[in-house]
């Protein structure tokens, strides 16, 4: 899978996505940090990537229906440490056919993960 990462997720996440298999770029390596959403949005669509962020401004399913983008991955940890997000991220992507994910809005909290299909 292709994955963006957004620019307040660690670098730590990136090397672990891609020891799984997936083509990961971050926000940071791309020069993108404090650009508008849309500006990063673009980023992701035109690279057909899966956006993987903690910021509230793509959760909006009217604005990001499933099915118009490659797939949302929105992490809301009561505490978003380094470890707590690796952590969220990892038992994602062991325990769910994440290829299945694409094009879906998918929320994932400490507790459980919501996934918006197309």
């Amino acid at each position: 899978m292709n994955i963006k990462l957004g620019e307040n997720l660690p670098e730590s996440l990136a090397r672990f996505l891609g020891e799984l298999g997936h083509t990961v770029h971050t926000v940071r390596q791309q020069e993108l940090s404090g650009r508008p959403d849309g500006e990063i949005w673009r980023a992701v669509q035109i690279e057909e990537r899966f956006l993987i962020t903690q910021d509230l401004g793509f959760s909006d399913v009217r604005k990001f229906a499933p099915a118009t983008h490659h797939g949302i991955l929105l992490l809301r940890l009561h505490t978003p440490n380094r470890e707590n997000l690796i952590q969220c991220v990892a038992e994602l992507f062991r325990e769910e056919n994440v290829d299945a994910l694409r094009s879906c809005l998918v929320v994932a909290t400490e507790n459980k993960v919501r996934v918006t299909y197309p």
